[in-house]
């Protein structure tokens, strides 16, 4: 018999847990029948309260919802949470005292006891999803949170592919292209994958990762207060009301918004759904911009798609479902629960690695290149973005200086051509012995699991020892609004990115150059002839004028030519130390 492994949507709003058995993937309902658990905590003196138990007590204890949104963060990136966070270790967050993982740990401990009562066994390994833009820092946030719940987390998976998984296990024998649009209670995604004979790869993904229908009950608030007079920060009370009337328009076209005992007293207006629809629009704008770099990143055009599939509660929204439609030029599949189809995908993988569903194979990407930092502040990348995964890459470094003993390795995430404009996810250092400049040689490799979770491995090659570094979130601090910008800030700027290194890179030859020229010129031992002496003079001069305007082309066409130029002397000095090495042996 296969061993359990459950899959687990761990959910901004609602969360989920199922097993494969007998082949199939099902969702395990609690004690009430329900499958779908609200990701809500409250934490008493001396016990804990989950789900629809912990949302009874709001509105007159605190309790912690759309926790996923303070997951791998720091305090300085908290923005919109009902409740009051205060600075945790590293500059972390904690709510109510806890930090992000403790409380996920909540939710994760009652999913594994829902499932051990229903499958009336012990279970102690899970598949968890997590949004696709999630950095590294939120992978291993969510990863330990599992672990503080008593879960070994075989794997992470992204939502939008699991989604994918659940719409495409009837359809194997197909080859056809989807696009998954999961809209949640806090986060984003558009990934495009093709499947074919049982293989599902995934071609691109775009998304925001504090993007959701949180964000609408915020904005909903907001107009409301406006209307009313009332301050525009909301409380868990507003927000309560706010995602209550949203669902109500859903299937209405009116809905009363109430707050009882507000600050100016009772307050009672109508929203209508072309109001809502209004409020909603710059938001839903922002999916749409997403929608279309995933499309450009995956080279394809809305025509070569063969499904536009909706997931994620928010997608009930019928403005959700009008804006989709316009934008891909088709009706959008509806086949899939949006509460319960990225549940599904992660129990089909839990299957699929536990053995007990063989029928399958998921290839995932990277959304974003990683690489290291390099001499002159340049970007250089080891994985490239869109690159399937697990995978590693590595190449070899050596020391910038003569007497140099260690190298820094900074992990840099993005994709500007200079290290500055990319994320720093961590950095350390490796020793080495003393050597000249370039002798002393270091090995870099990186390594991504099938979580999507960076491994870090420098090696001394005189000595074969290696330093291998975890990216955890103790190590980014990374601000995740411009996860949606990255990719259109390196198109935006990509001219002024590309001089900038072409620069950077010649003006660094162009001072190793000048500092060899002006060795050889000093040794005055007959090298140089006064013809040649002149001319290395004259373009000297032309690289110095170059750099001293930083106008990149003009540098390396001046470096190139001074290059050149010293083409002949090199090779006499290269001669010469070979005679004399030559001659010192005899005389030995």
């Amino acid at each position: 018999m296969s061993e359990v492994i459950l899959g687990i949507d761990l959910g901004t709003t609602h969360s989920a847990v199922g097993v494969v058995e007998s082949g199939f993937p099902i969702l395990l309902a609690n004690e009430s029948g329900k499958r779908i658990m609200p990701s809500a905590v409250w934490f008493g003196e001396d016990e804990v309260e989950v789900g629809e138990k912990a949302l009874r007590r709001r509105g007159v204890d605190p309790v912690v919802t759309s926790v996923k949104r303070l997951m791998g963060r720091k305090l300085h990136e908290v923005e919109d949470f009902p409740l009051e966070c205060t600075r945790g270790e590293g500059g972390g967050v904690r709510v109510l005292g806890r930090s992000p993982e403790e409380v996920s740990a909540e939710i994760l401990r009652e999913l594994k006891r829902i499932a051990e009562w229903r499958l009336e066994t012990e279970v102690h390994k899970a598949v968890i999803t997590v949004p696709a833009y999630f950095n590294e820092g939120q992978r291993a946030a969510t990863k330990r949170a599992g672990e503080l719940a008593g879960l070994e987390v075989v794997r992470i998976i992204n939502e939008p592919t699991a989604a994918a998984l659940a719409y495409g296990l009837d359809r194997l024998d197909d080859r056809s292209r989807v696009a998954v649009y999961d809209f949640g209670g806090g986060t984003f995604d558009l990934s495009i994958l093709e499947m074919q004979d049982g293989v599902f790869q995934v071609l691109s993904t775009h998304g925001d990762t504090r993007l959701g229908g949180d964000d609408l009950d915020v904005a909903l608030w907001q107009w409301v207060a406006e209307k009313c007079g009332l301050p525009a920060e909301p409380g868990p009370r507003e927000l309560a009301e706010a995602e209550r009337v949203k669902r109500a328009l859903s299937d209405r076209s009116e809905e009363v918004f109430r707050l009882p005992f507000a600050e100016s007293g009772n307050v009672e207006l109508a929203v209508s759904r072309e109001d809502f629809e209004r409020i909603a629009a710059p938001i839903l704008e922002r999916t749409m911009a997403c929608c279309k770099r995933a499309l450009s990143d995956a080279d394809l055009t809305v025509e070569e798609l063969d499904a536009v599939v909706l997931v994620g509660g928010s997608t009930r929204i019928p403005a959700v479902r009008d804006r989709v439609e316009r934008l891909f030029g088709r009706s959008p599949d509806l086949s899939q629960h949006p509460d319960e189809a990225i549940a599904l995908g992660a129990t089909i993988q839990a299957g699929v690695m536990s053995g007990a569903m063989r029928q399958v194979v998921l290839l995932d990407v990277t959304p974003l290149s990683l690489g290291i930092e390099t001499f002159g502040g340049l970007m250089n990348v080891l994985i490239p973005r869109n690159t399937t995964i697990p995978c590693k890459a590595g190449e070899m470094f050596t020391n910038a200086v003569a007497g140099q003993r260690s190298m820094k390795i900074r992990v840099l995430q993005g994709e500007r051509e200079m290290a500055r404009d990319n994320w720093p996810l961590g950095d350390f250092e490796v020793a080495f012995e003393t050597a000249e400049k370039g002798r002393a040689r270091v090995g870099v490799q990186f390594r991504i699991d099938e979580s999507g979770l960076l491994e870090v491995l420098a090696r001394d090659v005189a000595t074969g020892v290696d330093t291998v570094v975890e990216i955890d979130s103790a190590a980014v601090d990374v601000d995740d609004d411009r996860v949606e910008q990255m990719v259109s800030e390196s198109v935006e700027h990509a001219f002024d990115d590309m001089a900038e290194r072409i620069f950077t890179e010649a003006r660094l030859k162009a001072e190793e150059l000048l500092k060899a020229v002006d060795a050889v010129m000093a040794q005055g031992d007959g090298l140089v002839t006064d013809e040649e002496a002149a001319e290395i003079r004259r373009l000297s001069a032309s690289v110095e004028e170059a750099m001293e305007k930083g106008e990149p082309n003009p540098l390396k066409a001046a470096v190139q030519a001074l290059d050149q130029a010293t083409e002949g002397v090199a090779a006499r000095l290269v001669e010469k130390a070979m005679e004399e090495s030559l001659m010192k042996k005899l005389g030995d």
